[in-house]
This record gives C-alpha cells, structure tokens and sequence, in this order.
C-alpha cells in the first residue's frame, strides 16, 4: 500500500515538472516571438526613419529650388507685362519735371524722429491700370499700395480693378512742365474751380472707395498756387488726402495744405527715376534710411520688371522697417 501511494506521489511530480517545463516552453516562445518581433520592428522603423529623413531632404531641396525659382519666374511674368503694357514706358522721369531736370527733387524738410517702435516705410506703385500690372505686383507678396491712373483708352478696366482691392490711391493727372504725352483729363492751371471739383466728383464715381490721390506729373500744377487751392478745396469736400509726388521742388502743396489746416505728405525717394536695376536696388535703402532717421517715409516707384524685381530681391532688406500701406502713416 505504501508502495502504491509512494508512485502516485511521483506521477504527480512528473506531471508538475511536465507542465513546468511546457509553461517554460511556452513562456521561451513568447519571448523570442517577442524579441524577433522587436528587432524586426527596429529594423523595420529604422528603414522607414531612414526613409522620411531621406524624404525631408527631398523635400527641402525641393523647397530651395521653389524659393529660388521665384526670381526668374516673377521676372518673366514682369518681362511679359512691360512688353504687353508699357511698351511707350521709357522710365519714371515723365514724372520729373520734364526731361530736362537733372536732379530729382529733393524730399520736404523734417526734423529726425526718435520712435521705440519700428520706422514704418510705405511704398507707392504709380501708373497701375491693367490686370497683369495687378497680378504681377501682387505677386510680390508685399503691402504695396497701388496707385491706379484714371479710366482711359489705353486702359479701360482700371476703375473695375480698383474695385477689387481693399484699400488703393488715384493717380491724378495734372500739367507738367514739360511732357507731351498727357493723359486724357489732366487737370490745368487755368482750369476753374468748377472744372476740377466736377473732375473730382467723377473720381470719386469711379473710385468710391478712394481716400488718397497722388499727382501723375503735375510738376507745373503743384507749383501753382491758385491751382492747388482750387484742387484741395474739391479733394477736402470729397474727404480725400492729396500725397505730394513732389515732381518739382517748387510745390505749394505744403503751403496750401497748411492753410486748410491740413497735415503735409510727400514722397520722400523715388525709386526708379531711372530704370538700372541697381539704380532701384540703391533707392530702396535710401528709402529704409530716411525711414529709419524720421520714423515714416513713402518711397514711389512704377510697374516695370526692374522695380518690381528689385523690391522682390529686397525682402530681407524690407524686414529693417514695418512695410505699411498709405493708411497707416
């Protein structure tokens, strides 16, 4: 009987060591499934991180090449607008006092400003009046205010494109001292009174949401003084600001202004009184410098591939001051 129980005890045993050992098995199983799994998957996940690091470089050479593309693309849709829309375009010196001029007119006297925050420049585009000029400035991706020249033949749509954009300015045509090409309703100095306010009431039809006009020429108007009186009489009914192109050193703009109690602004740097990239390139910083030393300046240039190209390579340069449309000067 002894003998009996003694085999049962070791069966048992047996059967406890069996099932040890094929939990033991089984727990070996587990961990080896487990860690091929793991270096399957390291190996796996490094391929794959290997995979989108390769990828970012792709993408990042990619983005260079985008960023650098940019300039010759700009640049030929420029080249395309001057051949389409100013094909008479010889440069920005028709608004200078005639040809004859040689020097640009100097910006109005101010006095150095100290400010804690940045020096703010606004930088006007003269002579806008088709789609493409449009498109091509804003494709810059700057605050640009475009200054759009009245309805005429040669560019009947400016009104409706105007439209479109939030804030804008009016490139009033007025008698220059010596410019042949004048645009169709350049206002005169012997124009009368009720001449200009009628043609700043058609303006105003056409522009509703104008707030600012600048002369186009204008260097023999702006230097008259009756003329000027008579202008700002009808700019200030329609609630208008008139900005100084400062086409001639002679303006009694800020003469007239002052009479009305009103604040005198200017053009400070024309940019492209001549049309040498590098001449545009040299006015931008003259442009950031006055703006810097006076806190303000407004810089006017036209929609020619060089301007527009230069201000596109200028980017970083533009980051030394707040670059603001009119309204916010």
């Amino acid at each position: 009987m002894a003998k009996h129980k003694h085999n049962k005890k070791k069966q048992t045993n047996s059967k406890i060591l069996t099932y040890v050992a094929w939990t033991l098995a089984l727990v070996a199983l587990v961990l080896s499934s487990l860690l091929a799994g793991y270096y399957i998957g390291f190996s796996d996940g490094k391929t794959k991180a290997k995979k989108i690091v390769n990828k970012e470089k792709t993408n990042k050479k990619a983005l260079l090449k985008k960023l650098d593309k940019p300039k010759a693309s700009v640049s030929n849709r420029l080249k395309s607008v001057l051949k389409k829309d100013t094909k008479q375009y010889i440069s920005a010196s028709h608004e200078i006092d005639g040809y004859a001029l040689a020097h640009v007119p100097k910006m109005a006297e101010r006095k150095k400003v100290i400010t804690t925050h940045k020096a703010r420049l606004a930088i006007i585009i003269d002579d806008v009046g088709t789609k493409s000029q449009v498109k091509a400035i804003k494709s810059l991706g700057l605050p640009l205010t475009m200054s759009f020249l009245p309805p005429s033949k040669a560019r009947p749509n400016s009104a409706k494109l105007a439209k479109l954009e939030d804030l804008y300015m009016v490139h009033l045509p007025m008698e220059a001292q010596n410019w042949s090409a004048e645009e169709p309703n350049t206002l005169r100095i012997h124009d009368r009174q009720n001449i200009i306010s009628a043609r700043i009431k058609e303006i105003k039809k056409l522009f509703p949401k104008v707030k600012y006009i600048n002369n186009h020429t204008g260097s023999k108007f702006t230097s008259n003084e009756i003329a000027m009186n008579r202008l700002i009489f009808a700019l200030n009914a329609n609630n208008i600001f008139f900005v100084d192109s400062r086409t001639t050193a002679q303006t009694k703009a800020p003469k007239v202004l002052k009479n009305f109690g009103l604040k005198y602004v200017s053009r400070d740097v024309f940019l492209d009184h001549h049309m040498d990239k590098k001449y545009v390139l040299k006015q931008i910083k003259q442009a950031i410098k006055i703006a810097k030393s006076h806190g303000t300046a407004i810089a006017i240039g036209h929609p020619h591939k060089n301007t527009l190209q230069a201000l596109y390579e200028s980017k970083e340069l533009l980051k030394d001051v707040e670059l603001v449309y009119i309204n916010r000067l």
